[in-house]
């Protein structure tokens, strides 16, 4: 089978590397309650992660340096980038995060795709 499907639940963190079976990269989306810290600060060995705010605000620690993010932002933070997210005192803060080994995208969607020209969907 070329895909697989799941259903994430409104938790505060959904890991899907197993119920997508992903192969290539980690994903996961979380939400942090006002004014609660992801509990410790971590970087990794080879993983860069790229984060993206869907909702609320609050505080990205990021090498010593302390910044605002908030719904709408998106950041790559390099393996050893020493990273912390805190929501705000007033709001929770959901973002989801993609993990992938650094320097490892041999093509991009542009130089990758690949157009099928004899199907389409009922609503093409």
């Amino acid at each position: 089978m070329n895909f697989k499907l799941t259903s994430c639940k409104d938790e505060p963190r959904v890991v899907l590397k197993d119920a997508l079976e992903l192969s290539g990269c980690e994903m996961s989306i979380n939400e942090l309650p006002a004014g609660v810290s992801v509990p410790f600060i971590h970087a990794h060995k080879q993983n860069e992660e790229l984060y993206y705010v869907i909702s609320g605000k609050g505080a990205l620690y990021i090498d010593g340096k302390e910044l605002e993010i908030k719904a709408g932002d998106a950041f790559k933070i390099a393996p050893k980038g020493e990273r912390c997210i805190k929501a705000d005192a007033n709001s929770s803060i959901k973002f989801i995060c993609i993990q992938a080994k650094e320097n490892s995208l041999e093509a991009c969607t542009q130089d990758d795709g690949i157009i099928i020209e004899d199907k389409k969907p009922s609503w093409l």
